[in-house]
């Protein structure tokens, strides 16, 4: 979890943060409330901006190595596919991973997609959670929204027990995880 302050007066920070925080809770929270992260569109997203960091290398290189007038068709090409990598990248996020800060499934197929968004000027947190069957019948799918203050000290430190406890809270799929564990006071588990 998030273990640094961070400044309480920007929303993308406080955001990004918690984002964070998210994947290692779900991933690490005892049987059979615990997802595995599926991390195929973090790896696609990888290797879209590392092609196109090493192709501008490349480049680079021919054109250090073999001078302007030999590697000119090179430049123009590696150039060209750069910016196709790179529109490609932005489409990804965009339109794919579209704020998804989660995706994940646990034995018998279960499937658990979060995305977070916040608005502009606004202290809330807001997630959209989607839990599915392996046969898509929908268990859940609800936006909810908590302002940062619930998890976030005035001094910006992260506390990741009443996050942990919104979680169980809203996620149905982790209803009961509070009492399961032992933890009759609400704090979530460690």
């Amino acid at each position: 979890m998030a273990s640094s302050k961070v400044p309480v007066y920007s929303v993308s920070e406080l955001k990004n943060a918690t984002d964070d925080a998210i994947t290692p809770y779900l991933t690490s929270i005892p049987n059979p409330y615990n997802f595995t992260a599926d991390n195929f569109k973090s790896n696609v997203r990888l290797i879209l901006g590392y092609a196109a960091v090493s192709i501008s290398g490349a480049s680079f290189y021919f054109e250090r190595q073999l001078g302007w007038k030999i590697s000119n068709l090179w430049t123009t090409v590696t150039v060209v596919a750069y910016f196709i990598l790179n529109l490609a990248l932005t489409l990804w996020i965009w339109l794919v991973e579209a704020g998804q800060v989660f995706e994940g499934s646990r034995e018998g197929g279960e499937k658990l997609q979060i995305s977070s968004s916040t608005k502009k000027h606004s202290p809330l947190y807001t997630l959209r959670i989607r839990h599915t069957s392996k046969s898509g019948a929908v268990f859940q799918d609800a936006t909810v929204s908590a302002p940062f203050s619930k998890w976030f000290s005035a001094d910006g430190a992260f506390h990741p027990e009443p996050f942990k406890h919104w979680l169980n809270s809203e996620i149905k799929a982790l209803k009961g995880l509070d009492l399961a564990s032992g933890d009759k006071g609400g704090e979530g588990t460690k």
